[in-house]
């Protein structure tokens, strides 16, 4: 009775954003009880913790039809006998069985609830197997409308992937499909017509024949995010190095067509260097037991776990594009970099709620920037953050809705990116900078976070009381403006279009000279030698400007 109480207050309560006052919400949207199942962590979702996953799978690409099995093993955190698994429409979970007993299931829409028959004692680990079968939503246009993408290459062969972030794992596998519970390790197992490969996450175990079929069992050690998991099948020839990183000696292996092997070995050359200047950012790659891999793909590519994939047609920039408008998002290939930085960001450090996933884009696309800086230099990285911010919309709020699988806006890259830009200049020490971001990774290594989380472990490393900046600049879409004018020797200055309390200092050139002013709501003074001397903001500041 209690925990059918709270689920019906979960379903009727859904918690929104509380911003400030002089906030804007996110667009409103009409949610669904569907919404919440999928984004709660429901009652009979709370009370089993994710211990192991064996999928299991055959995959008939002549049908596009996927059919098999996962083994869920759980450890009980309290006491129920009801336990929430997701699959979405039109995959079928077929039977549920534990202790060679079949479970009554009642399905939801997507989520399927299942009775369970024998006593869940608090500290058991227990398993069951969920059987399923169907022709999952085919990727519309992948990554972003996602699900299987079901395409041929040049020579006519099978070239398939899954991506399904935001979507959820549950467009093509049953799984408990919300952010917060990864499972500590997995097994895949995926069967395909003997002339195909599959590549997955983490290692390679084992190849079985059956018959004009081959199975590939692939074991990721680490603890993985279900959107992180996914299948890649197609005519892959592979080729490999050892890094020598910050961990030890790392495999990095790349399964490209074969048709494209010659090119992949001269573009992927961008691997080791991204693996360089990130561990040198942000400390040891997180999945050293699960190995690393760029997987070609036949959409642009995503950033699952230890098998990143690839599909930006061997150029540099995004499909041949500078994104920032500087020529320096020229100076590399935009998913190698961007999707190899989510092994820090969204991998190692994963948001509980996708309603946070400005932690996992904004910082990876701040990513790009610090790329450029390892090798180019600070001038080079300022140009091209800054040049991305003809991107920004500022449509609504980085944050989303919470419980509801609402992500925010996109601006979470670009806005997210200038105002983690903006926050290096407050701490004004890049050594100290930099070894806040190898903190974090230390810090919440192979672990779920909240905004909260982030934003406190930031005020304290920086020393800097930052609820007001992330106020600003997560939940609301009004920009800082500094409004100032010259007159005589005087430079008056304020901050306007801001949130409660926010106090943000920035450098300005008065002439030659630099220096720190701290504008607030009220007019602030600097006299000056001449009101005819050139004031001048710096731009590394993500700001505007109104001169009176």
């Amino acid at each position: 009775m209690k925990a059918q109480l709270r689920l019906l207050l979960i379903l009727i309560i859904i918690p929104i954003l509380t911003i400030e006052a002089q906030g804007l919400l996110s667009k409103k949207t009409n949610f669904t009880r569907q919404d919440t199942l999928r984004g709660s962590i429901t009652p009979e979702r709370e009370w089993w913790d994710l211990t192991y996953y064996h999928l299991d799978i055959k995959v008939d690409p002549s049908n596009k039809f996927i059919s098999g099995k996962n083994t869920i093993q759980y450890k009980v955190l309290d006491s129920n006998f009801v336990m929430q698994i997701d699959l979405q429409s039109p995959m079928k979970l077929l039977k549920v069985i534990q202790n060679e007993k079949e479970l009554e299931i009642k399905h939801d829409g997507n989520a399927h609830f299942i009775s369970l028959i024998d006593k869940q004692n608090i500290g058991d680990l227990n398993s069951l197997d969920v059987y399923y079968e169907g022709n999952p939503k085919e990727a519309v246009n992948a990554p972003w409308d996602g699900g299987i993408s079901w395409k041929k290459d040049t020579n006519g062969n099978d070239f398939i992937a899954s991506s399904c972030q935001g979507l959820g794992a549950s467009v093509w596998w049953p799984c408990k499909d919300h952010m917060y519970d990864e499972v500590d390790s997995m097994k895949i197992s995926v069967n395909v017509p003997s002339k195909l490969t599959n590549i997955s996450n983490g290692r390679l175990r084992l190849v079985e024949r059956f018959g004009d079929t081959k199975t590939f069992h692939w074991f990721v050690k680490n603890p993985i995010n279900n959107y992180g998991v996914n299948i890649n099948i197609g005519n892959y020839t592979n080729f490999s190095e050892v890094y020598d990183g910050q961990g030890g000696n790392l495999d990095l292996n790349y399964y490209v067509l074969k048709d494209n092997l010659e090119k992949a070995k001269e573009h992927f050359k961008d691997a080791p260097k991204m693996m360089k200047a990130f561990e040198h950012w942000f400390g040891q790659y997180p999945f050293y037991a699960d190995s690393f891999k760029l997987v070609e793909v036949p959409y642009l590519g995503m950033e699952h776990q230890s098998c990143v994939t690839y599909g930006n047609k061997y150029k540099n920039g995004y499909l041949g594009r500078d994104l920032s408008g500087t020529g320096w998002g020229l100076k590399f290939d935009f998913i190698i970099i961007h999707e190899s930085g989510h092994e820090w960001f969204a991998n190692n450090i994963t948001n509980k709620d996708v309603a946070d996933m400005w932690i996992h884009e904004g910082f990876t696309s701040y990513s790009e920037n610090l790329f450029l800086d390892y090798y180019y230099g600070k001038e080079a990285s300022a140009e091209y953050v800054i040049g991305t911010r003809k991107n920004i919309t500022n449509d609504r709020p980085l944050i989303g809705n919470y419980n509801v699988n609402k992500e925010g806006s996109g601006d979470m890259y670009y806005k997210g990116a200038n105002m983690l830009h903006t926050l290096r200049q407050l701490i004004k020490d890049d050594e100290k900078w930099r070894l806040i971001l190898r903190k974090m990774n230390v810090d919440f290594y192979h672990k779920t976070v909240t905004t909260q989380q982030i934003e406190s472990f930031l005020s304290k490393e920086s020393g800097i009381d930052l609820t007001a900046f992330f106020n600003q600049y997560l939940r609301t879409i009004q920009i800082p403006t500094l409004e100032f004018s010259q007159k005589k020797k005087t430079l008056k200055y304020r901050w306007i279009n801001v949130v409660n309390n926010f106090d943000m200092p920035i450098q300005i050139k008065i002439g030659d000279n630099e220096q720190w002013i701290h504008p607030k709501f009220e007019w602030q003074t600097l006299e000056t030698s001449s009101n005819k001397i050139p004031i001048t903001i710096d731009k590394d500041f993500y700001i505007k400007t109104k001169k009176l």
